[in-house]
């Protein structure tokens, strides 16, 4: 899953979040980042204001919240959304070898996503496919603005 620090890094690089049924996101509150929620038509939906929009919390009994205002939250794009966002920048996916030392847990083994970065083609590796989409996504972002 991608991280909410990369996600917010994302989101300041201009990566604007269109909520829809299946998205997660966390409430940037105290003690409230580690929880994440996923957007569903009959729990958590959008609610669409003059004011903005607030993601409405139905019938959740234990939830100390009514709703939360969309500025208030920190979506966590998912791998094929952030491929989309690649569009024609998007190589390929991979694995290979890792060099990180730390990385034995995962077998020596991390994903690789290939991007043109300023028609360059750039590898982005990590051990989390969806943070090696999200750091190709930031690279090609920050490109583009």
């Amino acid at each position: 899953m991608l991280s909410v620090d990369l996600a917010r890094r994302l989101h300041e690089a201009g990566l604007i979040w269109s909520p829809l049924a299946g998205d997660r996101f966390v409430v940037d509150r105290s003690g409230m980042t580690h929880d994440v929620f996923y957007l569903a038509d009959m729990t958590v939906e959008v609610h669409e204001f003059v004011g903005g929009s607030v993601i409405g919390f139905n019938g959740v009994a234990e939830w100390a919240l009514d709703s939360v205002a969309l500025d208030d939250t920190t979506w966590l794009p998912r791998e094929d959304q952030l491929r989309a966002v690649l569009g024609h920048d998007f190589v390929g996916l991979g694995l290979r070898r890792s060099d990180d030392e730390s990385n034995e847990d995962h077998g020596g083994i991390e994903y690789a996503v290939v991007a043109l970065v300023e028609g360059s083609p750039t590898t982005f590796a990590h051990q989390d496919a969806e943070e090696a989409y999200g750091l190709a996504t930031l690279a090609v972002l920050r490109t583009r603005h």
